[in-house]
């Protein structure tokens, strides 16, 4: 591989911003240093003057649909629509068709994703009431850690035997990530206005439906379950202001127990948004009140919350555009997270420096990615450059998901991601993909 060197970019690393250059070499970050004198010609050189360089993002929550789902996404559409937003490395969920439940059927999709993926790639095996056995074969080094649906999910990923669920918080020492709302209460709330409306309720109500009770019901119950056996538990896209302070935020990262995560949509969007935005804002767990925004917010920022992600889901345009009971939830997310936090720091609401706490450092930390996260002399050369004052705007034309729609249409970014490396290979510059495969299997220092 030839040499890259970028030249004079602000680094933001560590909780520090300085002035540096970036030495990377076979895929390799090798010297991090003000001023770093050319050795040969044969080096590609990049101005950073202006702009700041991020360590590439590790989105520890994704749905890329494959196998099976792939006419709304693929992991090659989706990694390289990640690698647009500086999303390097990627944590996908299980719930595809077949779902990922036994070890054969996870190694189906590393074997995608190696031949497919523009990103870093890691999966998550899926929890079930009945396959305890598999669950006990994962090796620790080699994979991400463990989906358990507590809340609604499609087949038969929801684990709702508290018996099963209390086995595998014992006998697993992998991070547990789970979606958390009560089946029950969104079952009887469903009901209750499907008597009343129909098929045809309005999106308004979906906060109401899946609400607030039943995120902190099954949140609960999951820290409870963690505390009482010693489990490793992360409890995926908090929503609520109430869930949101049960997390401890007196620990260092490395010390917890009991970690979440909080997602783009969440600190986004609110339920007055329904009106405008509809069913494209569907998510699961509900997108609920301003007041749960701030809390949530607020959250991240004093350390309870731990990780931003994106739960990057995409369905197709016909399918969003169901009524209510048909449409399903989810959204895409992946190229406009980064763009979407960068503008909360131009609002004064966050800094870059924990921008990739959250973002780069933390997912490293939480599932302790080998390797990645950091601008660090021996570490995988994902790295990230960004203009802060380069606006642009979100339309069809510049939209890389398969599905062809992004709930941030028609919103102007300030800061614009110019270039993305993943392992020293330049994988995007200024809103197009070089193609190739650069991307790698995560491996876990476990």
């Amino acid at each position: 591989m030839k040499k890259i060197l970028i030249k004079g970019a602000q680094v933001v690393n560590e909780g520090i911003i300085r002035y540096s250059d970036v030495l990377i070499e076979d895929g390799i970050i090798t010297k991090v240093a003000p001023d770093i004198k050319l050795e040969s010609q044969d080096i590609s050189v990049y101005d950073g003057k202006g702009k700041h360089l991020f360590p590439g993002i590790i989105d520890d929550q994704v749905h890329f649909r494959e196998p099976g789902l792939t006419h709304k996404a693929t992991i090659a559409t989706e990694s390289r629509a990640a690698v647009a937003g500086g999303i390097t490395s990627f944590i996908e969920m299980p719930n595809t068709s077949p779902q990922a439940t036994t070890i054969d059927l996870l190694e189906d999709k590393f074997e995608i994703a190696s031949k497919t993926s523009a990103a870093n790639y890691s999966f998550m095996f899926g929890g079930t009431n009945d396959n305890l056995d598999e669950i006990l074969k994962i090796d620790k080094t080699k994979v991400a850690g463990l989906k358990l649906f507590l809340g609604s999910s499609t087949g038969n990923m929801l684990v709702d035997n508290e018996e099963v669920l209390e086995k595998i918080f014992k006998a697993t020492d992998l991070v547990i990530s789970t979606h958390c709302e009560d089946e029950d209460t969104i079952k009887n709330n469903l009901a209750t206005y499907k008597e009343k409306y129909g098929d045809d309720i309005p999106i308004e109500l979906h906060p109401i439906i899946r609400s607030e009770e039943a995120c902190y019901i099954s949140s609960s119950r999951a820290i409870a379950l963690a505390k009482k056996t010693g489990a490793r538990l992360h409890v995926f896209h908090i929503s609520t202001g109430k869930e949101a302070l049960q997390f401890d935020n007196s620990i260092p990262l490395k010390e917890k127990k009991i970690t979440a995560e909080v997602c783009i949509h969440h600190l986004w969007f609110s339920d007055q948004d329904y009106k405008d935005k509809g069913t494209f804002i569907k998510w699961n767990p509900a997108v609920k009140t301003k007041e749960d925004r701030e809390i949530i917010f607020q959250a991240l920022l004093d350390d309870r919350l731990d990780v931003i992600a994106t739960d990057h889901a995409p369905h197709t345009l016909e399918e969003k555009q169901n009524v209510y009971t048909q449409a399903p939830s989810g959204g895409p997310l992946v190229q406009h997270a980064l763009p979407a936090m960068l503008e909360f720091y131009h609002q004064g609401k966050i800094s870059l420096e924990k921008i990739v706490e959250k973002m780069c450092h933390n997912p490293a930390i939480l599932f302790e990615v080998a390797k990645r996260g950091y601008i660090r002399e021996g570490y995988k050369a994902d790295i990230v450059l960004i203009d802060l004052d380069s606006p642009w705007e979100v339309e069809k034309s510049n939209i890389l998901y398969k599905c062809g729609w992004s709930p941030f249409e028609g919103a102007t970014f300030k800061s614009c991601i110019t270039h993305t490396f993943v392992n020293g290979h330049l994988a995007y510059e200024n809103f197009e993909i070089k193609e190739g495969l650069y991307g790698e299997r995560l491996t876990f220092d476990r």
